[in-house]
């Protein structure tokens, strides 16, 4: 994986966007292996946020059918995951604890 495919094409051409081309994006091994292990961990932040809005998704459907427990119990395992994102710098802090904050109003509002 030594090069991105690029697509060109422009008024000029007549065909927009039909014909590929390789273009290498490291000079050195060392940047080629850096753009990898970039790649790598792109796609496992990927994953690690996505498990992290489906944990906050499931509080939501919980607090939506009005299951306190269902909600309450969603909320105590989302939260650890929201602040592995932080130590891991996938998320900001502050981002974090603005979910974690209107998760915790909406779930403690369920029993009212």
């Amino acid at each position: 994986m030594t090069g991105v495919a690029r697509t060109t094409g422009g008024p000029s051409d007549g065909a927009v966007g039909t014909s590929t081309e390789s273009l290498k994006v490291a000079n050195t091994k060392s940047a080629e292996k850096a753009a990898r292990q970039a790649e790598k961990h792109r796609e496992h932040n990927v994953q690690l946020r996505s498990r992290m809005r489906t944990a906050i998704r499931k509080v939501n459907d919980a607090i939506a059918k009005g299951n306190k427990e269902e909600a309450t119990s969603s909320y105590r395992a989302a939260v650890p995951m929201i602040d592995t994102l932080v130590n891991k710098r996938i998320i900001h802090r502050n981002q974090a604890d603005r979910h974690k904050s209107r998760l915790a109003v909406r779930v403690k509002n369920l029993a009212t």
